[in-house]
């Protein structure tokens, strides 16, 4: 699987820890996402209802060759807001071509099945689903 460099050292950071371990790092990343930009409010952003609590995203494609990546989810959703994290501190700032060639399913390689429930990982598959709509459009 051929990632973007950010999003490849965040796949290896997982590999390397196990069980909880994952959970934890995850938990890292939850307290790691940035808050969105004071000129955009969270009405104006687009809501992913396939998560499991609030999530609401912004993709800025005024730069195609540096797209923008803005989530914004509640503190109390620690894996929402990880997964939001692990997207931003993968893909935020790269070019649309590059997100576009993320692999759908890229995190699995996370290995975060066994502590996560398929319901959260479908979250995030979703979070990458509508980026990429976003890009495609």
């Amino acid at each position: 699987m051929t990632l973007p460099a950010p999003l490849a050292e965040i796949v290896d950071d997982f590999a390397a820890v196990e069980g909880q371990d994952k959970l934890q790092l995850l938990l890292e990343f939850s307290r790691e996402l940035p808050p969105i930009p004071a000129e955009l409010e969270e009405a104006a952003m687009e809501p992913v209802p396939e998560c499991q609590s609030p999530l609401f995203l912004s993709v800025d494609t005024a730069d195609r060759e540096h797209v923008r990546l803005h989530f914004s989810a509640p503190p109390e959703a620690p894996t929402t807001r990880g997964f939001a994290s692990i997207l931003h501190q993968g893909l935020d700032g790269l070019s649309a071509e590059q997100i576009l060639e993320v692999p759908d399913d890229f995190y699995s390689a996370l290995g975060l099945a066994d502590a996560v429930s398929p319901l959260r990982l479908r979250g995030m598959s979703a979070m990458l689903a509508r980026i990429k709509r976003h890009l495609r459009s």
